[in-house]
Formats: structure tokens, sequence, C-alpha cells
């Protein structure tokens, strides 16, 4: 085998390889000799047919399995001895190809950069921290009360009111045909819960059991539905019940009924949720600044094609949701370039976190990789066991879920090795910093790694 440096420029490498043909003939007749021990032909026994006849009837099979893993050997061995680390597949342009000739073609790949130690010790970020108040607590306990609540038929009978729980059947209809999922029997809804569409609601206030109603309505411009997006819209209703709710105090006897010991302990485990829902925010926004400041760090070249790959997945959500009917605003020039750079920023802070977490022996154990499919089971009530069942069939379906535990690992990894302070904060301060952090954000910094 002769290989030869054609070019390598940045992240380029390509190469010529020439693989003589005798060792092509020599792979070609040593798996003739293979196939002639077990080989049957009619008139001849097992084992016994002439090598000849097997030639003429395979030779072009077996040539062309010897040319397969001849490239794919020697594009192997010329990689490996150059001590290259390529990004994505070798993308290989056959030159000469003719049997009884040498084989000769290219070899271009893309070489991952070379990123060197980094030193996190001077990277300063701030941690916002928010205790949980009772008013969060009470306003939660308020709010299982109300899911709780007991109802009761309307007596004396009365129209309805908002509060009120009817149940109804209803008919939707656009331009006088229904359309699918337009219709529903024995439908319970609370008056002014906001569940349907602006307007509906308020048309049902002040209804009689017994009574059909036309609710005249008009779908929002920004819809799900992209056919009744901007459509008026009439419903049908017929009411069939009136009920009005009677509230629940927060007692001892509502904690019980959530499967509580008692009110202090249900106010313990509420409180203790909320204080999850704050961190989890916190953590979100101290992991976003310092990928913030690990893109600004870090400039080092990043392979083409990862980019090239890494936009066309997003490019291609973005078309999904044009053929959804979602109106993205900007031209579309202007947001290829936008998202571009959003690509080349996750794969760059995608790089980086996977090379920190192999320098520093980062890895996800079987343990934490299981436990991760056991949290993805329970996010399908009543079909946790077809779940755990589909991963274990699907290694390579479970095995995508190490990615995201291997980035929070590496990422808790730097925290401790960053400067990073504490600050507290009221709950009110911490949600306001969130959304001004989306709302400035571009990009979402999170990068696809994995070890």
């Amino acid at each position: 085998m002769q290989v030869t440096e054609l070019s390598a420029e940045g992240l380029k490498r390509q190469f010529k390889i020439v693989v003589p043909a005798g060792d092509l003939s020599a792979k070609v007749d040593e798996r003739l000799a293979e196939l002639a021990q077990t080989a049957t032909l009619p008139g001849f026994r097992p084992g016994k047919v002439p090598v000849g006849l097997l030639k003429k009837q395979y030779g072009q099979a077996l040539y062309g399995e010897a040319l397969e893993q001849a490239v794919n050997s020697s594009t192997a061995k010329a990689i490996e001895d150059r001590g290259l680390k390529p990004a994505l597949q070798p993308r290989v342009d056959l030159k000469q190809l003719e049997e009884g000739k040498d084989v000769e073609f290219e070899v271009a790949i893309e070489v991952l950069p070379e990123i060197g130690k980094v030193d996190f010790s001077g990277v300063e970020l701030e941690r916002l921290k928010a205790s949980v108040p009772d008013k969060d607590v009470d306003e939660a306990i308020e709010r299982i009360a109300k899911a709780n609540r007991d109802q009761k038929p309307v007596d004396p009978a009365r129209p309805a009111q908002k509060g009120d729980s009817i149940k109804l059947d209803f008919v939707g209809s656009v331009d006088g045909k229904e359309f699918p999922g337009g219709a529903a029997t024995d439908y319970s809804l609370e008056l002014g819960s906001g569940s349907f569409i602006p307007g509906f609601e308020d048309q049902l206030t002040g209804a009689e059991v017994g009574k059909v109603i036309d609710v005249k309505v008009t779908f929002p411009a920004d819809y799900g539905a992209a056919e009744l997006a901007g459509k008026d819209a009439i419903f049908k209703c017929t009411i069939k019940e009136l009920h009005e709710f009677v509230d629940k105090p927060a007692d001892d006897e509502l904690a019980k009924k959530n499967n509580f010991e008692n009110l202090e302990a249900m106010r313990k485990a509420v409180s203790d949720r909320i204080g999850q829902d704050y961190s989890q925010i916190s953590r979100s926004m101290i992991k976003r600044n310092l990928l913030d400041k690990l893109a600004d760090l870090h400039k080092f070249p990043v392979p083409e094609g990862l980019i090239e790959g890494e936009f066309n997945a997003i490019w291609a959500r973005i078309e999904e949701a044009k053929k959804n009917g979602q109106k993205l605003e900007g031209d579309e020039e202007n947001m290829r370039k936008e998202y571009r750079e959003i690509a080349e920023r996750r794969v760059r802070l995608g790089l980086l976190l996977a090379d920190v977490g192999r320098s520093n022996s980062i890895d996800v154990t079987p343990e934490e990789l299981n436990q991760a499919v056991m949290r993805e089971a329970m996010r399908y009530p009543g079909q946790e066991r077809q779940v755990l069942e589909f991963y274990g069939k699907n290694a390579e379906l479970k095995d995508q879920l190490r990615a995201p535990i291997f980035e929070e690992k590496t990422v808790d990894f730097i925290l401790e090795l960053a400067k990073v302070s504490e600050k507290s904060v009221t709950p009110e301060e911490l949600l306001k910093a969130a959304r001004e952090a989306e709302e400035d954000q571009h990009a979402d910094g999170a990068p696809s790694t994995a070890p």
C-alpha cells in the first residue's frame, strides 16, 4: 500500500492511496480457497469443485468484496499511522478500478481540532439562590384544595355563572361543515377556566340545563391546527347538567386524600418541590452563562462537516414548523446565517465538553443510564413496562440517553473548578432574570455531546 498526502489545510486532509493489484488477487485467491472447501455445484462432490470454475462463477463478487475490504482497511491504517482523529466518515473517491491493475483512490477527511488543556479557574459565575416563601406554599396548597373540590347539582335551578361546572355536548362547524376534533359528548367544563378558545365560555354564561346554544367564535390566527387558524366557527352546544363547586379546607383530611400523613407533611413536600423547581431554574441559568463564557473564550476551528450536519438538523425542524403553519420572523437568508452561527456554536461547545469529559475520565455508569431509562418510562403512565422493554431491545436508542447525562456531569465538573459566587434573590427576581436571559439568548446553548 502506498499513501501520498495531497493536501493538509486547516482541519482538512486529503490522501491518495494505491493498493497493488497483487494484494487484491491474493485476497481473492484466499477466499476462493476457503470457498472451495465447502462449495457444491451440480456434478461435483462437496469440496471438490475446481477453483477455476468457482472463480468463473464467483470471481467478480469476491473481487468486489476484496476491494471493499482493501479500501476500508488501507484508509483506516493511513489515518491511524498519522494519529488523526476523523470528525466524520472519510469520503472515498475511486480513481482507477480495473481488475488486474493497481487500485487508486483518494480519501478526504476532516479531523477533530486539538483543543489542549483548558483552565477553568478564571471563569467567574454567579448562582442565583431563591428560598421558598410561605406565600408560595400557601398558593400551591390552595391549588391542591381547588383541584380536590366536590361538586353538587345547582339547586334550586338557575342560569350558569362563572365558576360553575357544566356538562355539555357540542358539535363545531366551519362554513357549515363539521371538522375533526370539533365534537364531544358529556364534556365537563368549568366556566371561566380559559380551557377553550376566547369567547366560548363567556357565551355559555347564563345558559340553562336543557337549552341548545349556538356559540360563535373565531379561532386565533396562531391556532395550532393551521386549517382552522383565523376561521369563524359555530359550536352547537347542548347543556345537560349544571354543578357548583364546594370548597375544600386545607386540613389534614385534604393531606391524607393526597397520600400525606398530615397537612404539615404536605406543606413540606410542596415546599421541597417548589425549591427543586427554583434550583432547576438557577441551574439552567448558570449552565447557560457558563456555556456563553466557554463559547467566548474558545475559538478553535470547527469541522465544516459537523457544522453542516448540525445546521441541517436545525433547518429541518424549521421547515417542519413552517409546514405546520408556524410563521417565522425575518427573511430566509438572514435566518440561515443566524442558524448557521448557532450550529457552529453548538458544535464547538459539544467538542469542548466532550474533550473535557474524556480528558478527565468522566463517564456515564450503567446505573445512571438505567435511571435515565426509568425516568423516560415514567413519562408514559400505564405504559412503563412497554417503554422499558422497548429500550431493552434497542441498545442504540438507549445509548442516546448517554449524551445528556455526560454533558451534565461535565458541566458539574467545570462548575467545581470555576469561581462561583452565590446571590440570594426572591423568587420573583429569579423568574425575571430567567425570562430576561431567555429573551436575550439567540442560541439555546445545549450542545449535543457524547463521550
